[in-house]
């Protein structure tokens, strides 16, 4: 081949990576705003499936926004805080993970007290109560941990006298199908409807077992099935309820809760 040739399909080759590289740009760019919203509506979808107020016909944007009162708490302290102190703490576009690793925003979990083996966890997380005729019917709970292959992500639904548990689900994780992938199963997760969460003490009752729950054995109510053939994602759910619902997560949100309860019925 002469040097001109050569040149030449060289010359073709760069213009068609050229052409194509701005193609690919322009479809990023105007696809982005599309994307962002069917994240965000995706988001607004599994708040509404743990709270049980999902069907296929719904408007899902119209009915998160009319039951939906989602706020900014911080953990340590159980308190309501301004979300306008970061860009990062807007409700509806909470990402958890860049709060987490955020240095002012995110803390690191010591080794000791993480048993949803996350190593970090926001300081300060996004919350959404379900609000119905001016009372507050259940509370989802964003959760997280790590299960066999990957970091399962979730909502956690409890009921308003903050020890039922009303509703659970999924909507991110990377474990094996037909196995650990189960925490997808809709009979599964119905299990978790109307299971006791907290004693009457407070503390966290909760337990995912191996196997299956003997509905006539004593304490049967605050167990769930144990996912078949999935000992280490069962073990996973297990300890990341427990650490979320303990005093490492919203522990001292729901005290804080319990008390204003108290308050009202003396």
């Amino acid at each position: 081949m002469s040097e001109d040739s050569t040149r030449k399909t060289l010359a073709v080759a760069l213009g068609v990576c050229l052409v194509c590289s701005i193609l690919v740009s322009t479809a990023a760019v105007s696809l982005s705003k599309i994307q962002k919203e069917n994240r965000k509506r995706d988001k607004f979808k599994n708040i509404l499936q743990a709270a049980d107020l999902y069907s296929k016909d719904i408007d899902i944007s119209a009915t998160y926004r009319e039951f939906i009162r989602p706020r900014i708490i911080e953990l340590e302290t159980g308190e309501t805080v301004d979300p306008s102190m970061s860009d990062l703490l807007n409700v509806e576009t909470f990402d958890i993970r860049a709060v987490a690793m955020d240095n002012e925003l995110g803390t690191r979990v010591p080794a000791d007290k993480d048993a949803a083996q996350i190593k970090r966890k926001p300081r300060f997380m996004a919350i959404y109560p379900v609000v119905k005729q001016g009372q507050t019917q259940k509370t989802i709970l964003p959760v997280y941990g790590k299960g066999l292959w990957s970091t399962m992500y979730g909502f956690l639904a409890l009921n308003r006298d903050l020890k039922t548990i009303d509703g659970f689900t999924f909507y991110e994780h990377g474990e094996t199908p037909g196995l650990g992938g189960e925490v997808d199963n809709s009979q599964w997760k119905a299990q978790w409807q109307g299971k006791a969460a907290f004693d009457d003490q407070g503390r966290v009752v909760i337990e995912v077992i191996k196997g299956q729950v003997d509905s006539s054995a004593p304490g049967a109510e605050h167990k769930v099935d144990g996912l078949s053939g999935a000992t280490i994602t069962t073990r996973g759910v297990d300890q990341l309820v427990r650490f979320w619902l303990g005093e490492n997560g919203y522990g001292p949100y729901l005290d804080k809760l319990r008390e204003e309860m108290a308050d009202e019925q003396s």
